[in-house]
């Protein structure tokens, strides 16, 4: 059986994250999405609400599921068995970043692959904090995440 996983904030999570999910889950016989419970990064949405907005945006798919860390990476894709590491690319600049995490990976644990996957043209000019930004200033998210996470920002941004 292959497993990868798919690691992130995901603080939401955004139609360019569902869209890598989709294209990338049945390439493998399981896809875990991991939420990184990262202390040094400051999140609008705690772990559990993350968490839940995942479920619920990838309810419809048999062979995925979500999980959440607060270890490194390789060490939990050891531990649940997963050989492989998914990672978005959106533009050029995310490649310095990505390249650096994968070798570092690959120098923990060799038996470990990071799979880049492009984002699709639509969304590579999409992240979570942009989201956040435009859902900041009331702007329109409606094409950049599921109905229920655009719901859940607008209901905390109000706060």
């Amino acid at each position: 059986m292959i497993i990868a996983i798919y690691p992130g904030t995901f603080d939401p999570i955004t139609n360019g994250h569902l869209d890598i999910i989709k294209r990338t889950r049945n390439l493998f016989d399981k896809l875990v999405i991991v939420i990184n419970e990262n202390i040094e990064k400051k999140t609008l949405f705690n772990v559990k609400e993350r968490l839940d907005m995942i479920k619920e945006s990838i309810k419809d798919f048999n062979n995925v599921e979500v999980l959440t860390t607060s270890k490194l990476t390789v060490d939990f894709a050891k531990e649940i068995g997963a050989s492989v590491i998914i990672r978005g690319l959106r533009m050029v600049s995310d490649f310095e970043y990505e390249l650096q995490m994968s070798t570092f990976n690959h120098i923990l644990d060799e038996k470990i692959e990071t799979i880049f996957v492009m984002a699709d043209y639509n969304y590579s000019f999409l992240s979570s904090s942009s989201v956040k930004e435009i859902a900041l200033f009331n702007g329109d998210i409606s094409s950049f995440v599921p109905k229920h996470v655009e719901i859940a920002l607008k209901n905390r941004l109000k706060k």
